[in-house]
């Protein structure tokens, strides 16, 4: 059976850390400041034989509803809400504090099975930490050192008394091995299934509106909110269901992204961290949300945000948010998808799309021009179609000779597609100018509706019969 367990306590004993080394991977920033993480994060984790959800939260801190440390408490609050179990850490070698002692109320309270963790536990001074975690009268403390994996098979145990109807083992599994073998089978390992979520990052500026609009698609505060620029900084994936007009679901895994600023600006090393974990979900996702301030569209930022996604070579969708601050919308709309064409070649077509994440107008828009956008992506185009294209184009317009020297293609094919990927064989294709290739992209792209996706050309030079040096290459 599934079941999920959440991770509490104060800011910096070590939740990102114990997250990380379930999850085993470095999924949530850690940094030795306390406060790092402020949204609720998910992930799998494993210990031993068990398979659960562990929630990462951040740290609990007191201070008013409306500010930032209350709206954060408010996303640990949801985090212990929806859990099946919790993890209430504190650090052994600071011992039990004040803070410790107030939020370990808030936990008794959840009425939820509590697992009481003394993180920092290696040495002397953590061990008589994880001693004086008795006090709290919260069980049998587990000792552990998430930053050095020591501890975990106390932790494995604790879980298991904890939640025996979850752990127990399947009646008709008698080792780990088989339990792996069960788990593994699971999985097909498919990127192409169908059934899988599409991967949808919603990158941009700070205070876009990224969070607050990814809130309005799920249709709860899921990430943490204000008018503060820079909230978000861990990359948070939120699992999501959408129903097109037919009523026909759709899974969907959406990333919100810390804000990215330019390059020259990021001091911090925090934000260094956030912004290299922003770059890391476009690098897997599918489709590339950039959503800009319809009131300062196409600053250089966005610029250089949408040519990283053209590198990377993902789907691009533009999302104008707070458009309901746009007094002449009609008017503005058609400017600025003239200007996304002019200033964006490379991704010529992209879908420019009117929102606001605050009253949730263009949404619907939004999520279909994203599922459009990657059918595109994964469009694959018959060889006889490209070549009847080709054909006629070169006879129309042929290449320039170089050199005095006809350039002669043969013909052309499309080997794959996520972005569409074609090669072209032919003499000479060395010295073929870039203009003319970029007329052939722009040829493709207007030919084959293919707007607002990457397009690769690779050329391929035949072989000279007549090339004596040929047999020594």
């Amino acid at each position: 059976m599934s079941f999920s367990i959440a991770i509490i306590g104060r800011p910096n004993v070590g939740k990102s850390t114990l997250f990380n080394r379930l999850v085993g991977r470095k999924l949530a920033l850690v940094d030795d400041r306390p406060g790092v993480t402020r949204d609720r994060r998910e992930g799998e984790a494993h210990l031993g034989d068990l398979v659960f959800t562990i929630i990462d939260t951040a740290g609990l801190e007191q201070g008013d509803v409306e500010s930032m440390s209350g709206r954060m408490r408010a996303q640990t609050e949801a985090a212990i809400v929806s859990a099946d179990a919790i993890f209430f850490v504190i650090d052994a070698r600071a011992g039990v504090t004040p803070t410790d002692r107030h939020f370990a109320e808030l936990v008794r309270r959840a009425d939820k099975p509590l697992i009481l963790i003394a993180n920092k536990a290696e040495g002397k001074q953590g061990e008589a930490g994880a001693i004086d975690a008795w006090e709290l009268g919260l069980g049998e403390p587990v000792p552990l050192s998430a930053e050095h994996g020591d501890g975990f098979g106390g932790l494995y145990e604790a879980v298991r008394h904890a939640l025996p109807a979850e752990t127990d083992l399947p009646a008709d599994v008698e080792d780990e091995d088989e339990v792996r073998l069960v788990l593994d089978d699971e999985e097909d390992g498919s990127e192409l299934d169908a059934t899988k979520a599409l991967r949808i990052a919603v990158v941009g500026r700070p205070n876009a509106g990224k969070s607050t609009l990814i809130n309005r698609l799920v249709g709860e505060e899921r990430l943490l909110t204000g008018p503060e620029a820079g909230i978000t900084r861990d990359s948070i994936g939120v699992d999501f269901v959408w129903h097109d007009r037919d009523g026909a679901p759709r899974k969907l895994k959406l990333w919100d992204t810390a804000g990215l600023r330019r390059k020259a600006n990021v001091q911090d090393k925090l934000e260094k961290l956030a912004a290299s974990d922003a770059l890391r979900a476009v690098k897997f996702a599918e489709v590339i949300v950039l959503l800009l301030d319809a009131t300062i569209p196409f600053e250089k930022q966005d610029l250089t945000i949408a040519d990283l996604v053209e590198r990377e070579g993902r789907a691009l969708v533009i999302g104008l948010n707070k458009w309901d601050l746009i007094e002449d919308q009609q008017k503005k709309l058609i400017e600025l998808r003239e200007e996304a064409d002019r200033l964006l070649p490379q991704v010529r077509g992209a879908p420019v799309v009117p929102v606001s994440g605050l009253t949730g107008a263009g949404l619907d828009k939004l999520m279909l021009a994203i599922i459009r956008v990657h059918q595109t992506w994964n469009k694959r185009i018959s060889t006889g179609k490209l070549n009847r294209w080709l054909a006629d184009t070169i006879e129309r317009t042929p290449p320039p000779a170089v050199s005095g020297r006809r350039i002669k293609i043969r013909y052309m094919t499309q080997p794959k597609a996520r972005p569409p990927f074609f090669v072209i064989f032919g003499n000479q294709l060395d010295s073929l100018p870039t203009s003319y290739e970029r007329f052939l992209t722009n040829g493709l792209r207007a030919t084959f509706d293919l707007p607002g996706v990457p397009i690769r050309i690779s050329k391929r030079t035949n072989d000279n019969p007549f090339d004596k040096n040929k047999g020594r290459r």
